[in-house]
Protein backbone atom coordinates (compact mmCIF):
# COMPACT_ATOMS: atom_id res chain seq x y z
CA UNK A 1 0.00 0.00 0.00
CA UNK A 2 0.74 3.78 -1.09
CA UNK A 3 -0.75 5.66 1.14
CA UNK A 4 -2.46 5.49 5.11
CA UNK A 5 -5.52 6.13 5.75
CA UNK A 6 -6.65 8.82 8.51
CA UNK A 7 -6.66 6.64 11.43
CA UNK A 8 -2.99 5.18 10.18
CA UNK A 9 -1.69 8.62 9.76
CA UNK A 10 -2.97 9.39 13.10
CA UNK A 11 -1.02 6.92 14.67
CA UNK A 12 1.97 7.31 12.66
CA UNK A 13 2.57 11.18 12.88
CA UNK A 14 1.11 12.09 16.43
CA UNK A 15 -1.71 13.95 15.33
CA UNK A 16 -5.65 12.84 16.21
CA UNK A 17 -7.42 12.17 13.64
CA UNK A 18 -9.41 14.90 13.97
CA UNK A 19 -6.94 17.73 13.81
CA UNK A 20 -5.99 16.04 10.40
CA UNK A 21 -9.17 16.80 9.13
CA UNK A 22 -8.95 20.21 10.24
CA UNK A 23 -5.54 20.81 8.94
CA UNK A 24 -7.02 19.51 5.92
CA UNK A 25 -10.05 22.22 6.24
CA UNK A 26 -7.55 24.96 6.35
CA UNK A 27 -5.80 23.88 2.99
CA UNK A 28 -2.58 23.16 4.95
CA UNK A 29 -2.06 19.54 3.91
CA UNK A 30 -4.75 18.05 1.46
CA UNK A 31 -4.48 14.73 0.93
CA UNK A 32 -6.02 12.96 -2.21
CA UNK A 33 -9.41 11.19 -1.96
CA UNK A 34 -9.31 6.95 -3.16
CA UNK A 35 -12.18 6.13 -5.27
CA UNK A 36 -14.46 5.73 -2.12
CA UNK A 37 -13.58 8.60 -0.75
CA UNK A 38 -11.28 7.90 1.63
CA UNK A 39 -8.05 10.21 2.75
CA UNK A 40 -4.98 8.75 1.13
CA UNK A 41 -1.77 9.92 3.58
CA UNK A 42 1.23 9.07 1.20
CA UNK A 43 5.03 10.09 1.90
CA UNK A 44 4.53 13.49 0.72
CA UNK A 45 1.36 14.29 2.99
CA UNK A 46 3.51 13.02 6.03
CA UNK A 47 6.48 14.73 5.30
CA UNK A 48 4.04 18.31 5.13
CA UNK A 49 2.51 17.04 8.62
CA UNK A 50 5.96 16.95 10.16
CA UNK A 51 7.43 19.29 8.72
CA UNK A 52 4.35 21.51 9.68
CA UNK A 53 4.76 20.42 13.47
CA UNK A 54 8.32 21.67 13.20
CA UNK A 55 7.32 25.00 11.75
CA UNK A 56 4.90 25.68 14.78
CA UNK A 57 7.12 24.40 17.30
CA UNK A 58 9.98 26.29 15.57
CA UNK A 59 8.26 30.17 15.39
CA UNK A 60 5.38 29.29 18.19
CA UNK A 61 2.60 29.82 16.66
CA UNK A 62 -0.59 27.71 15.80
CA UNK A 63 -2.43 26.54 13.23
CA UNK A 64 -4.77 29.71 12.52
CA UNK A 65 -2.15 31.85 11.97
CA UNK A 66 -0.09 29.26 9.20
CA UNK A 67 -3.62 29.05 7.65
CA UNK A 68 -3.86 33.08 7.72
CA UNK A 69 -0.92 33.27 6.42
CA UNK A 70 -1.62 30.96 3.24
CA UNK A 71 -4.71 32.71 2.70
CA UNK A 72 -2.73 36.16 2.41
CA UNK A 73 -0.34 34.03 -0.48
CA UNK A 74 -3.41 33.09 -2.11
CA UNK A 75 -5.97 36.18 -1.94
CA UNK A 76 -4.59 39.10 -3.27
CA UNK A 77 -7.66 41.17 -1.97
CA UNK A 78 -6.78 40.20 1.57
CA UNK A 79 -2.78 40.89 1.51
CA UNK A 80 -3.76 44.44 0.39
CA UNK A 81 -6.32 44.78 3.20
CA UNK A 82 -4.33 43.73 6.09
CA UNK A 83 -0.91 45.69 5.02
CA UNK A 84 -3.16 49.25 4.34
CA UNK A 85 -4.81 48.30 8.22
CA UNK A 86 -0.89 47.89 9.00
CA UNK A 87 0.08 50.93 7.70
CA UNK A 88 -3.25 53.19 8.54
CA UNK A 89 -2.53 55.78 11.06
CA UNK A 90 -5.48 56.72 13.56
CA UNK A 91 -6.80 60.03 11.86
CA UNK A 92 -9.03 62.58 14.01
CA UNK A 93 -12.44 63.25 11.41
CA UNK A 94 -12.22 66.46 10.84
CA UNK A 95 -15.78 67.16 11.92
CA UNK A 96 -14.42 66.19 15.45
CA UNK A 97 -12.46 68.30 18.05
CA UNK A 98 -9.70 66.64 19.64
CA UNK A 99 -11.54 66.63 23.04
CA UNK A 100 -14.70 64.46 21.68
CA UNK A 101 -12.61 62.45 19.60
CA UNK A 102 -12.43 59.44 22.21
CA UNK A 103 -16.74 59.23 22.99
CA UNK A 104 -16.99 59.56 19.18
CA UNK A 105 -14.85 56.47 19.02
CA UNK A 106 -17.02 54.85 21.87
CA UNK A 107 -20.10 55.67 20.40
CA UNK A 108 -19.25 53.96 17.10
CA UNK A 109 -18.08 50.90 18.68
CA UNK A 110 -21.34 50.81 20.84
CA UNK A 111 -23.11 50.95 17.67
CA UNK A 112 -21.35 48.18 15.86
CA UNK A 113 -21.73 46.02 18.99
CA UNK A 114 -25.60 46.58 19.30
CA UNK A 115 -26.03 45.48 15.82
CA UNK A 116 -23.88 43.06 15.77
CA UNK A 117 -26.34 41.41 18.95
CA UNK A 118 -29.07 42.29 16.96
CA UNK A 119 -27.94 39.49 13.91
CA UNK A 120 -27.44 37.50 16.29
CA UNK A 121 -30.60 37.43 18.30
CA UNK A 122 -32.30 36.88 14.66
Amino acid sequence: MDALTVNEAAATTGWSPRMLRYVERAGLVVPPRSDAGYRLYGPGQLQRLRTLRELLERHDVGLAEVSFARRMREDAGLREAVDEWLSARPRRPDEVSPGEWLRFEQDKHERLLAAQSQLEVR
